[in-house]
This record gives C-alpha cells, sequence and structure tokens, in this order.
C-alpha cells in the first residue's frame, strides 16, 4: 500500500519515514505502548474526540432530518402518499453514503485522511445548502441534492475511523472510543428527527438543512484545527497521472460504483413506476454487467484493487452476511416505524420525535456495555446478540395494535432496536480486524459501512416493491398492510442473519476448542 499512516486496527506505530512530507509532522510517541492521544491535553482531546465522533452523529443526523418532516416536505413538493418517491429522500442518501466509502476510504490512504475528513465537512454543507434551496423548485432537486449530500459522509465515516485508529494504540481505550463512535449513530438519528420536526413545525422546513450546513462549516473548522495531519509516503510513481491512477484503482471503481448505483436506482425506482417499465430491467441488467465488469478487474487485472478479496478469509463472508442482513432489516424497520406513527397513528412530527428518544438513552448504554464485553467474549456472540435485537425489535413494532398505547410494544421495540445498530458495528470492525491481514487493516472499517448503508437503501428499494405489489388502494387500512407486508420483508432479512450468525458462532467456538485441542497434544 502507498501510505505510510497507521490502520483501523494495526498498532499505531507512527514511526517516521526518511522521505519528504508537505503535511505536519504528528508528535512520534517515545513508548511502544503510547499513541498519539497521549501527547494530547485533556481539553484537546475531548474536543477531538467530539469532533471525529461527529462525522458519524451527522451522518446519521441526515436520515433523521428527512423522516420525521417527510409528509410536511413531501406535501410541499405535491407527493402526497407518494411513498414510493418519498422512499428516495432516504434511499438516495443511503445509497451514495454506501457506494463512495471505499472509495474515499483509499483517496484517505493515497492524500491524507486529514484532508478528506475536512472536505467531507465542507461538501456537506454546500449540498445541505441548496438541498434547502431546493424548496424554490422541484422535488427532483431536493432528491438530487440529498444523493450528493451522502458523498460527504462518505468522506467522513471511513476517514474518520482511521483517523481514531492513528491515534489511539489498541487498548480499552481505544475500544471505548470506537463503542462512543458506534454510540453516535441512534443518538444523531433522534436528534436530527427532533430538529428536523422543530424547524418544519415552528419555522421552515429548509432551516433544518440550512443549519445542517452552518454545523458542518463549523465542525471543518474545528477539525482543521485539532486533529493532527498524519505522514503519508510520497512515492515519484504516486506523483504521476498513472500511478494516482493505478493507486485508486479507476477503472474498479468506476464499474463498482456504476453497477451499485444502477442496481440500487432500478430496486428504488420499480415501486414507483412499477417492473414492467422496460427501462427499469434495462438498468437492472446493466448494472449486474457492471457488477461483472467489477469483480474481473479485481481479480484480473487491478495491481492495487480497490477491494482486495484474495485477502478474505471465510469468517468475512459470514460477517458481512450478517451485516447486510441486520442493517437491512434495520433501514426497513426504521423507515417503516416512522410512517407508521406519522401516517397510521397520526401523531405529530415533534411527538414522534420525542417517542423516538429512547434508542438514545438504549444506544449509549449498548455501546458502553459492547466496549466492555468486546476485550472478554468472542465477538461472534456479540454478532447474535445484535441480529437478535434487530430481529426482535422488527417483530415488536409489526405486531403493535394501532389503537395500543405507545408504552407497550412501540416502547419496547425502540428500546431494543440500538443494541443491535451499536453491538454489530464495532463487533464486524474488530472481527474484520482479525480476520484479514495486517497490510488490509485499513480495509475493515470502510468495508463494515459500506455494506451498512448500501443494506439499508437496497432493503428499502426491496421493502417498497413488496409494499406496492400487496396494496391496492389509498385507504388507510391498505397502507397499514403495505407497512406491514415491508416489515414482514425485514423480520425475514432479520432472522436470516440470526441463523447466519449463530452458524458464525459455532464455527468460531469449534475453530478454537480444535486450536486448543492441537495444543494439548
Amino acid at each position: 500500500m502507498v501510505s505510510e499512516e497507521p490502520s483501523l486496527s494495526s498498532p499505531a506505530s507512527l514511526k517516521d519515514s526518511s522521505e519528504p512530507s508537505e503535511e505536519p509532522r504528528p508528535l512520534e510517541p517515545t513508548k511502544t505502548n503510547q499513541s498519539l492521544a497521549d501527547t494530547f491535553s485533556l481539553p484537546r482531546e475531548t474536543t477531538f474526540i467530539i469532533t471525529v465522533c461527529m462525522s458519524q452523529f451527522i451522518t446519521q443526523a441526515n436520515v433523521g432530518i428527512c423522516l420525521s418532516p417527510l409528509d410536511i416536505i413531501g406535501a410541499d413538493f405535491g407527493l402526497v402518499n407518494q411513498q414510493g418517491k418519498l422512499s428516495w429522500f432516504l434511499a438516495g442518501y443511503s445509497l451514495t453514503v454506501g457506494t463512495f466509502i471505499l472509495v474515499f476510504g483509499r483517496c484517505g490512504d493515497l492524500f491524507g485522511y486529514h484532508r478528506m475528513f475536512i472536505i467531507g465537512f465542507l461538501w456537506l454543507a454546500l449540498w445541505s445548502l441548496i438541498a434547502g434551496l431546493s424548496v424554490y423548485s422541484n422535488y427532483i432537486l431536493f432528491i438530487f441534492a440529498r444523493v450528493l449530500q451522502g458523498l460527504g459522509p462518505a468522506m467522513l465515516l471511513p476517514n474518520g475511523l482511521a483517523i481514531l485508529g492513528a491515534t489511539y494504540a489498541p487498548g480499552r481505550k481505544k475500544d471505548m472510543v470506537f463503542a462512543l463512535f458506534g454510540a453516535m449513530a441512534p443518538n444523531g438519528a433522534i436528534i436530527g428527527a427532533v430538529f428536523a420536526a422543530l424547524f418544519s413545525q415552528l419555522a421552515w422546513w429548509p432551516w433544518t438543512y440550512w443549519s445542517m450546513a452552518i454545523v458542518s462549516v463549523v465542525f471543518a473548522g474545528v477539525g482543521f484545527l485539532v486533529i493532527e495531519p498524519i505522514r503519508h509516503e510520497r512515492n515519484d510513481d504516486k506523483e504521476s497521472g498513472e500511478g494516482v491512477w493505478v493507486a485508486l484503482d479507476v477503472p474498479g471503481a468506476v464499474a463498482g460504483i456504476t453497477g451499485l448505483v444502477l442496481v440500487n436506482i432500478a430496486w428504488n425506482q420499480a415501486p414507483t413506476v412499477s417492473w414492467g417499465e422496460p427501462y427499469v430491467i434495462v438498468l437492472l441488467i446493466v448494472g449486474v454487467l457492471f457488477l461483472g465488469a467489477f469483480f474481473v478487474i479485481e481479480f484480473r487485472f487491478a495491481k492495487h484493487p480497490l477491494i482486495p478479496f484474495h485477502a478474505f478469509s471465510t469468517d468475512v463472508s459470514f460477517v458481512l452476511a450478517c451485516i447486510a442482513t441486520g442493517w437491512g432489516c434495520f433501514g426497513t424497520w426504521i423507515f417503516y416505524s416512522w410512517r407508521f406513527l406519522l401516517d397510521i397513528r397520526g401523531v405529530t412530527p415533534l411527538l414522534a420525535s420525542a417517542q423516538f428518544a429512547p434508542p438514545g438513552v438504549s444506544g449509549l448504554v449498548a455501546a458502553f456495555v459492547t466496549g466492555y464485553l468486546m476485550s472478554r467474549i468472542r465477538p461472534a456472540w456479540i454478532m447474535c446478540m445484535s441480529l437478535s435485537a434487530f430481529t426482535l425489535g422488527t417483530v415488536l413494532i409489526t405486531i403493535a395494535p394501532v389503537d395500543q398505547t405507545y408504552w407497550a410494544l412501540t416502547f419496547v421495540s425502540l428500546v431494543v432496536i440500538p443494541w443491535g445498530m451499536d453491538m454489530s458495528f464495532p463487533a464486524a470492525t474488530l472481527i474484520l480486524s482479525n480476520a484479514v491481514p495486517r497490510e488490509h487493516q485499513g480495509l475493515a472499517a470502510s468495508l463494515v459501512t459500506t455494506v451498512v448503508n448500501y443494506s439499508i437503501s437496497l432493503s428499502l428499494g426491496f421493502a417498497g416493491t413488496i409494499e406496492s405489489q400487496i396494496t391496492s388502494g389509498e385507504t388507510k387500512e391498505e397502507r397499514l398492510k403495505g407497512y406491514r407486508g415491508a416489515l414482514y420483508f425485514a423480520i425475514g432479512l432479520g432472522g436470516l442473519g440470526m441463523g447466519v450468525s449463530a452458524v458464525y458462532a459455532a464455527r468460531s467456538y469449534m475453530k478454537t476448542s480444535r486450536r486448543r485441542g492441537d495444543g494439548d497434544i
């Protein structure tokens, strides 16, 4: 790899190179168990952690800000009860986050995590501003702005995680910092939803996006000041256009991105226009062909493949399958839970946001419990518990009667689901870190986050197709039937993930037992 920067889960060995560097050099630890964070004062370290964790927080806040005022924004654009088009407000954003993370993670390796992190905030600010201004245009511009908003978090997440990995040496403190990073997910979504509801009901919904632009600019400035730029090796071939082309694996990136985008557009557009439209089938077929080309490029031609499949083991396949099913379940759950509260129960966006408060507290508890457990039990068992939480939480909201009190099944579902989120992400990152060679450690977080966000977007397309096929009218009863049909699909995804995680845990246990038996011999 062309970068000398410490990776996500490798020891933070910040050794100097004799090569010149254009970036400031961080202070070098003098002891092997010391990390760059040990050179920070307490105020700087606190500000540093808040700023880096803000990348996770603001990524999920951009999910919440479109869910609570969804009907208000839809009405402004003339999209009343058009669930297929409304789902694009969330799916388009998650699509770009999930599709571009690996590419921007590689850009961080080449051009600097600090630089890509700052650019991510500034890019998000620009397209948040445009998303608000789309109120003067139409919903197409709004969806376009939401799609391009996702490029900002796609830069922030992998490079923020890499910055944490480079700053903290392995140990319990690093485990807790990563657990805190994961805990920002439910809190970001909740606080984003609350502020969106406040702006939508008490002021004007575009201010949600304009305030997001202001916050992004502020944290870009703070990050520039408190995050230490990490040195990178400057190779002569990298300075040439050909070197960058090869290092970025541009042909593989173009084929992979094109394929993922086209497949996702086909699945998310089909519920709106039906699968009978020829262009939907054409998009799906062309997307699959591009994905096929991506695998050919990665396996046979790429000198520095975007995804080094040769480094993957069976363990990695199990983990990615668990993440895909669990977070696909979650993506459907969060969208249709909001629809259930807003559309079927008829609560206001502000009240719905208040009812979504429990995941904030529950998520924090889950994150710190996970940080404690990761060094004490097998991560595979944590993954089992995570998939169980995803599935159980979805079952509870699916079977909740319309007229039942919030404090019964709905409340319990909102308490349980964050345990799926905040146990799976750190556990998956740790498992992948242990499963791949050291030179591919930096891939772990980027790959997990890619699967998380792309699964959310793709699952919404599947769920929307199911909803559109089983409803036959616009009555509340028919809409409820469609929502529950989509949630049953989510339960199926969660159940599949539970089965995969159970097999993986059993396999992990047998491998450990076999090694102990060989050692005894």
